[in-house]
């Protein structure tokens, strides 16, 4: 009897203990199923925190991510030489505490990626397109760069806001055909102007006269220096000026922001030798509101250079005849809207300008034409006159 008795009581001591670590055991598990649970980060909403090192990229992130994005620009100032450029103690906090860090790369800011956490993401011209140390770092006048930089800048934007991906798509396209009619603007003036040379005081729109199509003709000697920040020969100047005074150069392109006393004498002795010159800062300077509206508007003012009557109309006839059309369309217009027949609302007018964005290159076309008509009659009028005061 004792021994079934002390049998009963080791059997229920342990089927006791089996349910009591069968019980323990769940609560472990669903502890961890819970802790699970609470790691996992919440998504995130409201505008993507995006800080870029220079403000043309800080540009093309904005044209890319819209309303979806807050994007603060930490270098912006045309006055300031990039290359020698030391960022504040505010700067580099307000790079830490960003989402996604625009950068450009090739040792260019270098400063804008050294203390960032390993949560930001950061985007880099450099890396995008396979650009080091060494080569040309002004990747922003590169068509290709650009082109590279806007999709990497709309997957990081669609990986941080997933519900954001077709927003942030659709602001892709629209930029994309922006950048189209600004490329095929210069292919036409390439293929125009096969002969097109220019010589440069630095190396900053290389990217740019290339996809214009143009040779460059500086002394590569005297560039070399430059890029590496060694000082120039006095036979490497003296070339660079016998060139320029020989008129090889179609234009000259120098950089304000790395001017000094040798630069003023290049510039000066082009001035001499009547070939223009056409300045172009490293940073978009503040009147422009995109990266866009900048790149535009250097072709333009480097074409003219190049080429004063390219992209005006052949004579005064021409658009005289022009004006009229338009005066006749304006008037069966006006006629047509006075009888109600095709009246636009003010949203019908809303969503024009909204549209109008999207055909800036082919409205600063005929801007162009009309310009370039007007400045020929100016400068056959200031002929006339000095015609007459040599009389």
């Amino acid at each position: 009897m004792r021994t079934n008795r002390a049998l009963g009581k080791c059997a229920a001591a342990l089927l006791a203990s089996a349910m009591l670590l069968a019980s323990a055991a769940c609560g472990v598990g669903e502890g961890r199923a819970g802790e699970a649970s609470q790691s996992k980060p919440a998504a995130k909403t409201g505008a993507i925190s995006v800080v870029a090192s220079v403000g043309q990229w800080g540009s093309l992130a904005s044209q890319i991510g819209g309303k979806g994005v807050k994007v603060t620009s930490i270098l912006t100032s045309t006055g300031v030489d990039a290359h020698d450029f030391e960022p504040k103690t505010s700067d580099l906090t307000t790079l830490s505490k960003a989402e996604i860090v625009v950068a450009n790369g090739a040792d260019y800011d270098s400063w804008a990626t050294k203390s960032l956490s390993r949560d930001t993401t950061v985007v880099s011209a450099g890396q995008t397109v396979g650009a080091t140390t060494g080569d040309n770092p002004h990747l922003w006048f590169s068509k290709d760069a650009r082109q590279d930089m806007a999709k990497e800048l709309t997957a990081a934007f669609s990986k941080a806001r997933p519900a954001k991906k077709a927003y942030f798509k659709k602001r892709l396209q629209q930029w994309q055909r922006q950048e189209k009619q600004l490329d095929a603007s210069m292919q036409k003036f390439a293929s125009g102007h096969g002969k097109a040379t220019y010589a440069a005081t630095e190396s900053v729109a290389y990217y740019l006269m290339s996809d214009l199509g143009a040779k460059d003709v500086t002394p590569q000697s005297y560039l070399q220096a430059v890029m590496n920040g060694g000082e120039v020969a006095p036979a490497d100047l003296q070339e660079f000026q016998e060139l320029l005074e020989a008129k090889k150069a179609g234009v000259l392109v120098n950089n304000p922001q790395e001017s000094s006393e040798m630069t003023n004498m290049i510039t000066g002795t082009a001035n001499k030798a009547e070939i223009p010159v056409v300045d172009v800062t490293e940073q978009m300077p503040g009147e422009y509101e995109s990266l866009t509206d900048w790149i535009g508007a250097l072709v333009d003012s480097i074409t003219t250079a190049i080429d004063p009557e390219y992209g005006c109309v052949a004579d005064d006839g021409d658009a005289d005849d022009a004006d009229s059309g338009d005066s006749k369309d304006s008037s069966q217009d006006a006629q047509s809207d006075e009888s109600g027949q095709s009246g636009k609302s003010d949203a019908d007018a809303s969503g024009d300008a909204k549209g109008s964005k999207d055909s800036d290159t082919s409205s600063d076309a005929s801007s162009k034409q009309k310009k370039c008509a007007s400045t020929d009659g100016d400068a056959a009028a200031s002929d006339d006159a000095k015609s007459k005061s040599g009389d």
